[in-house]
């Protein structure tokens, strides 16, 4: 906080309903405001302003909008949701606008005049943030950065509940971490070769043809292979929940899943009933569908449960409209980006998306305003061991080619669709480490490849095809 500009901070409580208390923070640079609105996205379960989010924007000039969505507590609980209604409808969009309302006003009392240009960024339960807000509320922000985006949420929680079963129903479903190297290993040299560049990262992993099976024990277990049991678990998490109508929600892809943000997070745990799924998967039927407690993974019944969460909770939670245009006729510009080794949310999810807006609006018209990059190798929301760092977490080049809320910008004012934008993968977590690789990030359904001369480890030596 000490090396922040001077700023003024405004916080407040916004209740729209008997039981709601939005709390929000707005912070506004005392000098040097740029002219311009910017709203934060929260993650998992949200409870929390984002504090470190708001530091960086008013360090850049921003005047910027931070919001628990109505309740105190982690990141992973649910518990608030029980009971109360009016609390879950501020999580799944209200407080967000709201905010975005109340932002924009103290920002007019405080400045004298209404921001010249309004964005929103967020990643994870900030991607759906996002989406809703593109959707639900189009006049509220001039262009939005939606990342991984948990847009889809009760299928992706279904998901979540429907993986607990393959993963731990049978404790031999159960693949422990230190197998995972090997999974890893074995991906890899099925899917790295067919990229034209051997790094460690696989560029399209959803064209690669590892089968889990040939993995198989043939001498006994070991941590250089897969049970019966676990290459059905792994096929499962592969394939994605299906239901009588077809996909419900798509397979995880392999890639990046080794390493603090990998599938022992977010998947397996480092025991059974630690990971990151199950938090997810059982605090949204617990909490916000059931509304009981004791409720347990044993009982999820796909065919009827994911029924049961469209019905109660989709059209508060979900934000997976395809209609995009009001967004588009006020000029809105929109940037999706999804980490394709994301253990948490499909990458497939958001492609998926990025083709129904097509389909729904027309190609050429969803071209002149959204654009979708997929990180090869980039965990959720960052991290992995593919560049992972391009502005979206704040830890970027200050430029439309490196930075994506730049890159935004200069496509909102200027008129200038993002072509490329480079990522950096640095030396260690701390940038000042130095770069270890970048490589550009393409528009969908591009992709970056490599000329042929040059170091594979310079942005400068690949061409989005």
């Amino acid at each position: 906080m000490d090396s922040l500009p001077a700023f003024c901070r405004v916080a407040g409580s916004i209740k729209p309903s008997s039981d709601s208390d939005i709390q929000f923070e707005v912070w506004l640079p005392a000098s040097g405001w740029n002219g311009k609105f910017e709203g934060i996205g929260n993650g998992g379960f949200a409870g929390s302003i984002f504090y470190p989010a708001l530091g960086n924007a008013v360090s850049h000039g921003y005047a910027a909008a931070s919001t628990d969505t109505g309740h105190h507590g982690g990141g992973t609980d649910a518990s608030w949701a029980l009971g109360h209604h009016e609390k879950l409808v501020d999580f799944g969009y209200r407080a967000i606008h709201e905010t975005n309302v109340a932002g924009k006003a103290i920002v007019k009392a405080f400045y004298g005049g209404d921001p010249k240009r309004s964005y929103f960024n967020g990643c994870s339960n900030g991607g759906r943030q996002a989406l809703m807000e593109a959707q639900r509320y189009p006049a509220d922000y001039d262009g939005i950065i939606a990342g991984a985006p948990a847009n889809n949420w009760t299928h992706l929680l279904a998901n979540a509940a429907a993986n607990l079963q393959v993963t731990m129903a049978d404790p031999a479903g159960y693949i422990p971490p230190s197998k995972l190297p090997a999974i890893e290993a074995a991906a890899l040299a099925a899917c790295d070769a067919n990229d034209g560049v051997k790094d460690g990262v696989i560029d399209s992993p959803d064209r690669c043809g590892f089968k889990p099976a040939t993995m198989l024990c043939k001498e006994g277990d070991s941590d250089s292979c897969l049970t019966q049991l676990q290459v059905k678990a792994m096929e499962t998490l592969l394939g994605g929940l299906r239901g009588p109508k077809g996909l419900v929600f798509p397979g995880y892809v392999v890639g990046g899943m080794t390493g603090s943000g990998g599938w022992q997070t977010w998947i397996f745990g480092a025991t059974p009933g630690s990971s990151l799924m199950f938090a997810f998967g059982s605090g949204f039927f617990k909490h916000m569908l059931f509304e009981d407690a004791a409720w347990d993974y044993h009982t999820f019944q796909p065919e009827r449960d994911v029924k049961v969460a469209d019905d109660k909770a989709a059209g508060m939670l979900n934000a997976t409209d395809p209609d995009l245009s009001k967004f588009r006729a006020r000029g809105g510009k929109l940037i999706l980006y999804h980490g394709w080794s994301d253990p948490g949310i499909s990458a497939l999810s958001t492609v998926d998306y990025y083709k129904s807006v097509q389909a729904k609006m027309g190609s050429n018209q969803a071209d002149g305003f959204v654009r979708l990059f997929l990180a090869p190798g980039m965990q959720h929301c960052g991290g992995g061991p593919g560049p992972s760092s391009f502005g979206q977490n704040g830890v970027a080049e200050n430029d439309p080619q490196h930075n994506i809320g730049r890159a935004l910008e200069h496509w909102v004012e200027d008129g200038a669709a993002p072509a490329q934008i480079v990522a950096t993968k640095f030396k260690t977590a701390d940038p000042a480490s130095g770069v270890e690789r970048t490589r550009p990030l393409c528009p969908y359904p591009q992709v970056a490849k490599y000329k042929g001369s040059g170091s594979t480890d310079d942005a400068a030596n690949f061409v989005c095809k």
